[in-house]
């Protein structure tokens, strides 16, 4: 079982967290601010904490069925006591009592330790707000649903991403058209010239990500990129305080799959560029190689806002670097019938007028 752990300020024993905008830790009792480095200590006790052996046998009288908490755990917050539940694959929670952040010890560490971390930038508030404002300007969505007791569920998570660099060296084929015409007082003609392209050349890649979490849709995390890897720090637990994080549950191996079919798409788009100047192109054959390879384990910030509305989920995932979002809304139905009967009241406006015009024309 993993322990927890949590950073106490040394001026007021309040818990610390990560500034977003500032990019350091701060108390939020007495604004006291670290420097993210200076709390390296606490990543050497992450590394060295041992759980605790306390054990019960099950009693025959027991009711309990244990197979109920297969892959759950319990931990016990240091500041108030509480006891908190969570999957085997958290790795940074907050308490629900008391609101304290909380790493889980040995959740990160040896084969499990992201290589890389880019920290968040865009905080709680600018994410509600961009949001909230972006959901303001759709006409067909209940306006209920953009009131802030959907918006404060907004949580910004860690989500763990594997990262492949390579050199893909491709040969591909096409077939082209090319064609001309023209004609006599006869006839009129048309040349068609077909051609076989050959292209072969090499493309680098570097931080192709591919998420490693069975929770959050490909497609999604997909559409919130890019991410700015200059951002890119060497992991420390610190960032993660006053965050969620998960740890991998879709493994290297399996995100390869993933990682060589955008590889071999984006290798495709870049040649088939360079095939300008036909009617037609096709591709014949298509083989890449990839060499030079590595892969990297990192977490990503992502916000993300899971709602309920009349029995339906919706969820928007936001790039917790740069603000860029995306997700799927309720519709208004009353809303929508009243547009459209405004769109139809418009065509048909048009519609009338146009015809009227018509028929002063053909007057003259």
């Amino acid at each position: 079982m993993a322990a927890t752990i949590e950073y106490k300020c040394p001026c007021c024993g309040g818990n610390v967290e990560y500034n977003s905008a500032q990019g350091t830790m701060q108390c939020p009792f007495c604004d006291t601010i670290f420097d993210v480095a200076a709390l390296m200590d606490k990543d050497e006790e992450l590394s060295q904490a041992k759980p605790d052996q306390m054990e019960w046998q099950q009693t025959p009288e027991a009711t309990f069925d244990a197979g109920s908490m297969n892959g759950m755990n319990v931990f016990t917050c240091k500041s108030c006591g509480g006891e908190l539940m969570t999957d085997a694959n958290t790795a940074a929670t907050k308490c629900p009592f008391c609101g304290n952040p909380i790493m889980l010890s040995g959740r990160l560490s040896g084969a499990l330790k992201p290589d890389l971390v880019i920290p968040f930038k865009v905080s709680k508030q600018e994410a509600k707000d961009k949001l909230k404002s972006f959901i303001s300007k759709k006409k067909l969505v209940p306006k209920s649903f953009s009131s802030d007791a959907h918006l404060d569920e907004i949580k910004g998570v860690y989500v763990p991403f594997w990262l492949f660099d390579a050199d893909a060296e491709a040969d591909i084929n096409y077939l082209a058209t090319r064609t001309r015409s023209w004609s006599d007082r006869t006839y009129r003609y048309t040349e068609t010239q077909h051609y076989r392209l050959i292209r072969a050349g090499s493309v680098g890649f570097a931080h192709v990500p591919v998420d490693g979490s069975k929770l959050m849709a490909d497609d999604m995390m997909e559409s919130i990129e890019p991410f700015d890897f200059s951002d890119a720090k060497p992991f420390q637990t610190a960032y993660l305080s006053g965050y969620l994080a998960d740890k991998y549950d879709v493994d290297k191996e399996t995100s390869k799959a993933r990682a060589n079919e955008r590889i071999k798409r984006t290798t495709e788009s870049v040649f088939a560029n360079t095939t300008g100047g036909f009617v037609t192109v096709s591709p014949e054959s298509s083989t890449v190689y990839l060499s030079n390879t590595v892969v990297k384990y990192a977490l990503y910030p992502v916000w993300v806002l899971t709602s309920t509305y009349e029995g339906k989920q919706y969820q928007f995932a936001m790039n917790g670097q740069t603000g860029k979002f995306v997700g799927n809304l309720p519709m208004d139905n009353k809303a929508k019938w009243k547009w459209q009967l405004i769109y139809t009241a418009i065509c048909a406006g048009c519609a009338w007028a146009a015809l009227y015009l018509l028929g002063l024309f053909a007057n003259l």
